[in-house]
């Protein structure tokens, strides 16, 4: 039986009208997990650049920031529209009124159609949810939440630094904000298996508005890098990877917006798998294998 589902594509193409580009900006600096609040070096995966190793400088001005992501797209995104991804770290943690002066001015910028905000759930408090909801009366918003996992013992594994019921809160709240709310799940985590990683899919899929299915990458400098040298894990091989892709796939309700079916580590920093730095070929033999089990995404 074939099963259809939702790309992102198409979404924003209902939504906005057209195609658009996601351009990935800094705002934020660290995080609860880093800085002693909940813990200290953060998720054993998450690099030095706070999970934002594409994104511009948070030095930089915004609208600098914005006009210099448009530059490096180059002839294929003049005249388009964009969506302001603010990628790194905790997007609503620290001074919110920094934050928010910062989030406006994206917003209010020349051909920017949307909002994009990650962060994490235990850093949604009362006064984080009123700016986000401050921020949705201005532009379509979305928010991305860093749940990687449903299983309890992966999460105390690899340092998440938060119990399931936080997320759960946290897309509660939410949802009461009319933002479109995006889970990321990680697929091969250390210790897990295909079973746990099918439960996180279709746990989050009950949930979430959209979803990014992440393959695990080992990256120089993290924890994650130490604990694979020592040879305490292995990570997926692409068949193994792309089966388990099409089996989430088929998991997730139709309703349910795919951001992601896979990601890159910047090639600088990869230690692990390798054969993921081949974005172009990836992608293609991860459809070929979608298509051979008839799982196709919708039309406009």
């Amino acid at each position: 039986m074939s099963h259809t589902y939702l790309t992102a594509n198409v979404y924003c193409r209902r939504l906005f009208g057209g195609k658009v580009y996601k351009l990935a900006l800094s705002a934020a600096s660290t995080c609860p997990n880093r800085d002693g609040t909940v813990g200290v070096g953060g998720c054993v995966f998450c690099s030095e650049g706070g999970s934002g190793d594409f994104a511009a400088s948070a030095a930089l001005p915004v609208s600098q920031q914005i006009e210099d992501a448009k530059r490096i797209l180059g002839a294929k995104g003049e005249g388009l529209r964009y969506i302001a991804y603010f990628q790194s770290y905790t997007g609503t943690y620290g001074d919110l009124v920094r934050l928010e002066r910062i989030y406006t001015e994206a917003a209010e910028h020349p051909g920017i159609v949307g909002l994009s905000i990650a962060t994490r759930p235990d850093c949604l408090g009362r006064d984080s949810l009123a700016m986000l909801k401050r921020l949705a009366s201005k532009k379509p918003l979305w928010v991305e939440l860093g749940l990687q996992t449903a299983n309890e013992e992966t999460a105390k594994r690899i340092n998440r630094g938060y119990p399931l019921a936080v997320y759960e809160k946290a897309m509660a709240d939410l949802a009461e904000l009319n933002v479109h709310r995006i889970t990321h799940v990680i697929l091969g985590l250390p210790g897990e298996t295909r079973t746990d990683m099918l439960a996180s899919v279709k746990f989050a899929g009950q949930l979430t508005d959209g979803i990014k299915l992440q393959l695990l990458h080992v990256l120089e400098g993290t924890a994650l890098a130490e604990s694979y040298h020592r040879g305490e894990f292995r990570t997926l091989e692409p068949d193994e990877y792309y089966e388990l892709v099409a089996d989430a796939v088929e998991l997730l309700p139709e309703n349910v917006v795919v951001h992601r079916l896979t990601g890159d580590g910047a090639k600088r920093d990869l230690i692990a798998p390798k054969w993921s730095g081949d974005k172009k070929r990836v992608l293609a033999d991860l459809n070929r294998v979608l298509r051979a089990r008839e799982i196709q995404p919708t039309r406009v």
